[in-house]
């Protein structure tokens, strides 16, 4: 029987290495014939990436870690004041390296019977590793770890011919969605004054358009507007193949999850009541100064509502506070929540999520924490920070209308305050049982789970693309 051995490059941040893994796990896990060799770059500025990757290949003998040599790094800085650029040029550095070994691994298998390589699958971020693909014969595969409506964005940039003013209050017209969509919710990268990462999307979307097909990790029934749109022979084929979740958390990737703390965060939601818990957590970079504490404080207490709260502070104050004496918090606050409201530090987001305890979600709206909110039927309040989340918020609310709206627009660097009384209105409203917003929520749940079944639409799709590789 022959096998066909697919060469995987993801991007090393944990967000799209986690996804991307879980994917090839989904692939050999469908077909016995399958074999992943994952190209995994290093990255100072994730240190736990190399040790989650070897433990998921660990676990799976066809999957095959091949690690790329380390490179320098862009500049630090880039990375936060233009992720997408900062991105590109990583990957740029790593091109010779990648050449080297794909062709290694083309090479090995050229006199071969039984196994034979059928393609290159790279992540968004590393789209231009497909000209390897074509110097060699290859078919390529994008990977896209976010969603539809964010591949319509990028797709559609070139059309706009030019940088956005970040005070415009002009709106676009995008392929894929059915609003006009404010300029605000953007990723701020596209604005004028970081140029790079304009033209950064502009080689994405140019080299997305050559590729043999778009693997996007999300559900035909969640974004079948956004899908249709790419019907009609001008783009590559598009493939829905989540939701793409790490629900076993067999790789644990980060490191600050203490067990002991985790144990005791679900035991505190063991004793409370069903749906009775907001859960407040914003990333991996979601952290936040003393000004904008205080508020998120006072509207919880406010909102009358019991809460676990995942806080983060922005540096040099990295600690959570704990006690009565730190100043981040109101006057008593701690003494005044205590019994209603847990305060921690990082928390095992899926865990809680699933807990019967969790009624609604504060969240930068990452699209793999949406993903997982909707798995579980928890719907979300919108607080945006960075990257492409105020596009994912404006999405959710305005588009599909399985979120409540806190801010589209807010950004993590831009000192402007999201207020208590806003705070305490929206966790309010999520937390609402008989909301029109849950019962939506809860109906995608069981899409989510639905279209994973055999016959379910990503089921299909997944099956469509290991067709093309026999």
């Amino acid at each position: 029987m022959k096998k066909a051995e697919l060469i995987f490059v993801p991007f090393p941040s944990i967000g799209h290495l986690v996804s991307t893994l879980e994917f090839a796990k989904c692939l050999i896990d469908r077909d016995d014939r399958i074999l992943i060799d994952v190209l995994v770059m290093k990255l100072p500025l994730f240190p736990y990436v190399d040790a989650y990757a070897r433990s998921v290949a660990a676990a799976q003998p066809r999957i095959k870690l091949v690690e790329l040599p380390q490179v320098d790094s862009p500049p630090p800085q880039l990375h936060k004041s233009c992720i997408e650029y900062f991105n590109y040029l990583l990957v740029e550095n790593q091109v010779a390296n990648v050449r080297n070994v794909v062709s290694d691994i083309v090479s090995s298998r050229s006199d071969s019977d039984s196994v034979r390589v059928t393609g290159l699958v790279v992540d968004m971020f590393s789209v231009s590793l497909t000209d390897i693909a074509t110097e060699l014969g290859l078919p390529s595969y994008v990977y896209f770890a976010s969603n539809t409506g964010s591949l319509s964005l990028v797709m559609d940039i070139p059309t706009h011919q030019e940088e956005f003013e970040e005070s415009s209050d002009s709106e676009l017209l995008i392929q894929g969605f059915v609003n006009p969509v404010p300029v605000t919710v953007l990723p701020l990268s596209l604005f004028t004054k970081h140029k790079d990462g304009y033209s950064t999307y502009i080689k994405m979307a140019q080299k997305f358009k050559n590729v043999n097909g778009i693997l996007v990790n999300t559900i035909f029934e969640l974004e079948q507007y956004a899908f249709n749109s790419f019907s009609g022979g001008l783009n590559p084929p598009v493939y829905t193949v989540g939701p793409v979740l790490d629900l076993q958390l067999q790789g644990q990737p980060n490191p600050n999850l203490d067990k002991e703390k985790c144990r005791k965060i679900l035991k505190w939601l063991d004793d409370q009541t069903e749906s009775s818990v907001v859960f407040l957590c914003f990333g991996s970079r979601g952290s936040f100064g003393p000004a904008q504490v205080k508020e998120l404080a006072i509207g919880l207490e406010q909102s009358e509502h019991k809460f676990l709260w995942s806080l983060r502070l922005s540096p040099p104050n990295n600690e959570v506070p704990g006690n009565e004496d730190d100043d981040i918090f109101p006057e008593g606050f701690l003494g005044r929540i205590r019994g209603r409201g847990m305060i921690c530090g990082w928390a095992p987001q899926v865990e809680v999520l699933a807990h019967k305890a969790i009624g609604g979600f504060v969240s930068h709206c990452g699209w793999n924490s949406i993903l997982e909110s909707l798995w579980y039927g928890v719907p979300i309040v919108t607080w945006p920070l960075y990257a492409e989340q105020q596009l994912n918020a404006f999405r959710m609310v305005k588009e599909l209308e399985l979120a409540v709206e806190l801010r589209l627009d807010s950004r993590s660097d831009n000192g402007d305050l999201v207020t208590a009384d806003e705070i305490a209105r929206a966790v309010g409203c999520v937390m609402d049982g008989d909301s029109e917003i849950r019962k939506k929520v809860k109906n995608m749940a069981e899409i989510s789970r639905k279209s994973l079944i055999d016959g379910g639409s990503s089921f299909v799709s997944i099956g469509q693309f290991i067709d093309l590789n026999f």
